[in-house]
């Protein structure tokens, strides 16, 4: 289904899968007229992650305030949805049943279709948001804190998967490691801001590409070198220099995502390369992959930051092509934490 095909479809999407309350309204799956997020890093950065009882409570309390800022902004009144979109997985149960549950409330009030997104697919989505012209087939490197995957979108709806992580998601390697370090929550961008201070170069952590032809991660190792390399400097009273081992586990995430993603689209002969994900945010990887991908002669998408992390303007865009190829939630609709990609 091409983006043409689309009639004034207006979408109410809604995304509670962690610890941000989205809702956005959408025309035509990629026209944005509002996004509101309401973050709760402040709730949970005294505990240094994400608290899910907390972030569950917090959702209850800002779900109806934020919807109604949403419509409020877009100009839209409830009469005037088609349809929504909202978030079932993979993510947090208590805080995934608040979005669903305000969801199923609002279709079946209005009498209108449900659209249960996954939350992984949602992220893929906000490049076609960005770039109204993109089109699949393209690969998509998706890197967050719970998913690492190289993905063949073949079509809307329609993936296969290339490469999968073997155990630690990029993101979480990059809470870790930032938890050692003593940064603040959340991980990512403190490793992200404290690298640009040190040396990319001056330790040596190890890079695990894996079996020959193989598109898969592993991050555990890395992380355990980080941290041994820090217990040794801690039992010798060494000097540590925080923002070379930033800069230097950084780099060899990078590195490896890059050049996976690079070697992956060769081999499968797709010059399109499309970032997703909370990760796809750090400034180190879209640099070294957009240098990359100049080389070699392959196109790279990556979404705005706010498009990077949570929202549910990419839930919308994701929910809006399910609902023009005719794709209907039941009201019973569960949340599912451990939703797989495909399957959503």
């Amino acid at each position: 289904m091409r983006q043409q095909n689309l009639d004034n479809v207006i979408t109410l999407a809604i995304e509670t899968s962690c610890d941000e309350t989205s809702v956005s309204v959408l025309k035509n799956g990629r026209q944005v007229l509002s996004n509101v997020i309401a973050s709760q890093i402040q709730q949970h950065k005294i505990f240094g992650g994400v608290v899910p009882e907390v972030a569950s409570r917090k959702h209850i309390e800002n779900i109806n305030q934020v919807i109604n800022k949403a419509l409020l902004e877009a100009n839209v009144t409830f009469n005037e949805v088609t349809h929504v979109a909202t978030t079932y997985g993979p993510g947090l149960v208590g805080a995934l049943l608040v979005g669903l549950s305000a969801a199923k409330a609002i279709a079946y009030a209005l009498d209108i279709p449900l659209n249960g997104v996954n939350h992984i697919e949602g992220h893929i989505y906000a490049n076609f948001i960005e770039d109204i012209n993109l089109e699949p087939p393209f690969l998509s490197l998706v890197v967050s804190g719970g998913h690492t995957h190289l993905i063949l979108m073949k079509d809307y709806g329609v993936y296969e998967i290339i490469g999968k992580t073997r155990d630690d998601a990029a993101g979480e390697a990059f809470d870790k490691i930032a938890r050692a370090l003593g940064l603040s929550y959340p991980g990512g961008p403190e490793i992200d801001r404290l690298a640009k201070e040190g040396n990319k170069d001056a330790i040596s952590f190890p890079r695990a590409y894996l079996e020959e032809g193989s598109y898969d991660f592993s991050f555990s190792g890395l992380k355990s070198a980080v941290l041994n390399h820090l217990n040794s400097k801690r039992m010798k009273g060494e000097n540590i220099n925080r923002a070379d081992i930033a800069a230097s586990f950084q780099e060899a995430v990078v590195e490896v995502l890059t050049e996976k993603a690079i070697a992956c689209g060769k081999e499968m002969g797709i010059n399109t390369i499309c970032l997703a994900g909370g990760v796809a945010a750090n400034s180190r990887l879209r640099n070294m992959l957009s240098k990359r991908c100049q080389e070699e002669s392959i196109i790279l998408k990556y979404p705005s930051i706010k498009l990077s992390t949570d929202n549910a303007a990419m839930i919308g865009c994701a929910g809006c092509y399910k609902y023009i190829k005719g794709f209907k939630s039941e009201l019973d609709l569960n949340a599912i934490p451990n939703l797989k990609i495909g399957e959503g």
